[in-house]
């Protein structure tokens, strides 16, 4: 049965595993960024309230004081614009320091607008309910301490508003409406600034959780990896006397003039030595990807030689190689690429045995290895959660080895692996690899 055509791509940078101190840091810097806009803001409120109280309303406000310390927080924040915009790494104890720069500035604008009877006392709220959002706990509460000591300061330490003479002004209205606006101003500032922040937080998260995950998949590598090497360790020995055994007998009187005999034991000794070769494989493969065993080749000459032995080893009924390399690309490979390739041939042999497909192409500055089928297809299920391990659809203990194999040599190497259904039946494993990656660089 078809299923329709679907692609997933399970895509890992060639760079080493990022800690979690470091995502933690990468979402500081978006909270900082979020704490420079919302500077920008206060900015702009401060200079319509002066202009509304001056001209507005007739108050007579410390202009000169008022400015000096609204230049000072401009220059502050153009200064965390141009630091922040070339560092991408914010710890908490700067995300602190740029919170407490902010209290003071609002403390300092209180001080000589009437102190704690400024209804715009209430801002601190805002910057206690940021501090616990941004912040470590000690942090924040370090913040709620600093506030409350600041407008305990206002309550006894402030310059009186000086009020027009002769006005119907009430101050009670006035502090009420105040009290109105700020509250206002208060709610839709949390709602836009932790709605944010909200999602850098769970940004975050993900990150830190495909983290996690990577990192167990990487460990189940490497514990399958002791375990190859272990077995091939202990087969060693047992293929070697084997290999012994099968040469005596071929110099057997009783087996030596029987062609039927002669011709079984070859095929007994041709598949002892293709065991031989794969426990050798396996043991060249403990060590560093790429770093034991290489043999220096080209590109086109490389993945003939791979589609040659399969062939030979494996028999298909039809087996369809397009090798569009034309760049002699000269390049060194170990067993590990010639594993990866294998098994994506393997799995496409085992859905469709009447006939695979592979072709390769150099396609900008990548390798594309594509290998097709005419089998059943992916379900959406093993498309969605590609490249994890025993996600297959063979129904067997141990399935799904083999493309959770392909995907993390390929990751290995900075490549991509996408998988789909062919919209005429079966389905296709594309390895894109960078060239960078793979081709020798002359001297």
């Amino acid at each position: 049965m078809a299923i329709n055509s679907d692609i997933v791509s399970v895509r890992q940078g060639g760079h080493g595993p990022v800690s979690e101190s470091h995502v933690a840091q990468e979402t500081g810097h978006k909270n900082m960024l979020h704490l420079i806009h919302l500077r920008w803001l206060a900015v702009g409120g401060q200079i319509i309230t002066m202009l509304v109280a001056s001209f507005g309303l007739g108050i007579t406000l410390p202009l000169k004081e008022m400015l000096t310390v609204m230049v000072f927080l401009v220059a502050f924040n153009v200064a965390s614009h141009l630091r922040w915009h070339e560092e991408r790494v914010v710890s908490n104890r700067e995300l602190f320091l740029a919170m407490l720069v902010d209290v003071a500035s609002l403390t300092a604008q209180l001080y000589f607008t009437g102190g704690i009877n400024n209804p715009f006392a209430l801002l601190f709220l805002l910057q206690v309910i940021l501090s616990a959002v941004l912040l470590r706990t000690e942090s924040a509460w370090t913040v709620v301490w600093i506030t409350t000591l600041c407008l305990a300061g206002l309550s006894v330490f402030n310059r009186p508003l000086q009020w027009p003479a002769n006005t119907s002004m009430v101050f009670a209205d006035l502090y009420a409406q105040g009290i109105l606006i700020c509250f206002v101003l208060n709610a839709a500032l949390l709602v836009m600034f932790i709605t944010r922040i909200s999602r850098n937080l769970r940004a975050g998260d993900a990150q830190l959780a495909a983290m996690r995950q990577r990192a167990a998949e990487e460990e189940h590598i490497v514990r399958m990896g002791l375990l190859a090497s272990g077995a091939a360790h202990e087969l060693g020995t047992p293929l070697a006397t084997m290999s012994v055994i099968l040469g005596d007998w071929k110099h057997m009187p009783a087996f030596r003039h029987s062609a039927g005999f002669q011709e079984e034991l070859e095929e007994l000794q041709t598949q002892l030595i293709r065991c031989k070769r794969i426990v050798s494989g396996i043991l060249m493969s403990a060590g560093e990807a790429r770093g034991e065993g290489s043999q220096r080749t080209t590109l086109n000459v490389y993945f003939q030689s791979l589609a040659d032995e399969w062939l030979e080893s494996r028999s298909p009924k039809a087996f369809q190689f397009t090798n569009q390399i034309q760049q002699p690309l000269p390049v060194a490979f170990d067993s590990t690429v010639a594993q990866m390739v294998f098994n994506l041939l393997d799995n496409a042999l085992e859905a469709s045995p009447a006939w695979v497909g592979m072709d390769v192409r150099l396609e900008g500055d990548a390798l594309l290895v594509r290998v097709s089928d005419r089998g059943p297809g992916f379900s959406p299920e093993v498309l969605e959660q590609l490249g994890k391990p025993y996600n297959s659809t063979k129904g067997r203990p141990g399935g799904g080895l083999g493309l959770f194999l392909v995907t993390n040599v390929a990751r290995t190497l900075g490549g991509v692996v996408q998988a789909e259904n062919r919209s005429d039946g079966g389905a296709r494993v594309q390895v894109s690899l960078p060239l960078a990656s793979l081709v020798l660089q002359e001297k």
